[in-house]
């Protein structure tokens, strides 16, 4: 299928080198025709001037000796073309010498050479038939258009055949490339060091870049992890001595912020287990209705639930309440009431009607620690990600939109049951 569909990109690399060959060979063909016609017609003006002075040189010699004149003679002046005699009289006759006229405007293909001088003061002339002459350079133009479409009609193919192989490779790396941005840093082009043209240079440079990429990003995960770790201790003793202050004002300011810090370890770990790959699905099936009402009423948050036609699935229930809370917490928390929630076959939509998704999330999906849009409220960017990465686990589907009259719309989509 994507053979045919690059046949039918006429913007394709491929078809602009056959085009390119294609000019090429046309450009040479009608530089080599013009040529070959300009030199052959000059060569037969001059043979056949020179056979028709031969032949009025010789019919004089005949006039002379035998005092009749020879056929083909012509002694009238009225008998002779007019561009004949002008330029009998303008010419080198003066100088006792020939002048020479190609008839070619004749009806009939059947041309003429005129050769003409002065004898005892009057112009003569011979008439020489130029026909075998005109059908020899017309049979020598028709061959040479010809052979220069067959030789067209085969340099074409070859050239769209020998583009196939850059072309085929470009697309490798282009599909290589596309598999990078959608995530998968373990993408290469296999190039290795074959070729050692440009197109090998555009690979390697590809790998590297994936390369480079995957190494910054478990750099950035081994961080993550290991500054979550690290914190986990002292933020433990933090939540112990809180739990240890006099009741009072202080202490629910102190408490409220270790409980934020706490959230923030706890999710910078979940996310450094997704990136790890370390997570996997307990999977059972579950009411999907019933499980998102559980995880409703345990946010605390009013939110309308509306069912339709409700199925039940085979998932991660832990991991779907995850999903399913992370949304309606960040729907209260970035949206505008009212917030919503439908079931509908095996699909969760979470809709607010806020300002909607920022265009940065819309286009390049949930990024840590960026918040978006400052008219969505404040938060660190963890509880998306981390929604986008339990739903991978349990083979699901999480999208982001924002609706035509306003807000924000995030959909689940949950595979079907076995």
């Amino acid at each position: 299928m994507d053979f045919i569909r690059d046949l039918r990109n006429w913007r394709s690399l491929r078809w602009k080198i056959a085009l390119l060959v294609a000019v090429c060979c046309c450009a040479v063909a009608l530089t080599v025709g013009r040529l070959v016609h300009s030199s052959t017609l000059e060569r037969s003006m001059n043979d056949g001037g020179a056979k028709a002075v031969e032949s009025l040189s010789r019919a004089l010699e005949d006039y002379e000796r035998d005092g009749t004149p020879p056929p083909g003679l012509h002694l009238t002046p009225g008998a002779l073309p007019d561009e004949l005699l002008h330029r009998l009289r303008t010419g080198p006759d003066a100088s006792g010498g020939y002048v020479t006229w190609y008839d070619g405007d004749d009806p009939g293909d059947h041309p003429s050479m005129w050769a003409a001088t002065t004898y005892r003061g009057e112009p003569v002339a011979v008439e020489t038939d130029m026909t075998s002459d005109l059908l020899t350079r017309r049979a020598l133009d028709r061959h040479m258009w010809k052979y220069s479409l067959l030789t067209l009609g085969v340099a074409v193919p070859l050239a769209a055949l020998a583009a196939e192989l850059p072309h085929r490779r470009l697309r490798r790396v282009a599909r290589t490339a596309r598999r990078i941005a959608a995530g998968d840093l373990t993408a290469r082009t296999g190039a290795g060091g074959r070729g050692g043209d440009e197109i090998t240079d555009i690979s390697a440079t590809v790998d590297s870049m994936a390369d480079s990429l995957h190494q910054r990003l478990l750099t950035e995960q081994r961080f993550t992890a290991d500054v979550a770790h690290e914190l986990r201790t002292p933020l433990m003793g933090l939540v112990t001595a809180s739990g240890l202050l006099p009741e009072g004002e202080a202490t629910d300011l102190v408490q409220d912020r270790v409980h934020v810090l706490r959230t923030l370890v706890e999710d910078l770990l979940e996310i450094s287990r997704l990136d790890a790959g370390a997570e996997r699905a307990d999977v059972r099936r579950v009411p999907l209705a019933e499980a998102v009402a559980e995880s409703l009423s345990r946010t605390g948050l009013e939110t309308p639930l509306t069912e339709e036609d409700a199925a039940s699935v085979e998932t991660d229930p832990r991991r779907l309440d995850r999903i399913v809370t992370n949304l309606v917490i960040n729907a209260h928390r970035h949206g505008r009431h009212p917030v919503t929630v439908t079931v509908t076959g095996a699909t969760v939509t979470v809709r607010d009607h806020g300002p909607g998704f920022p265009a940065e999330l819309l286009t390049d999906g949930p990024q840590r620690f960026r918040t978006g849009t400052p008219e969505r409220g404040r938060g660190h960017g963890l509880g998306l990600t981390i929604a986008l990465g339990q739903a991978r686990v349990i083979g699901a589907s999480l999208s982001f939109a924002n609706a035509p009259e306003g807000g924000a719309v995030a959909t689940l989509r949950l595979p079907p049951s076995a």
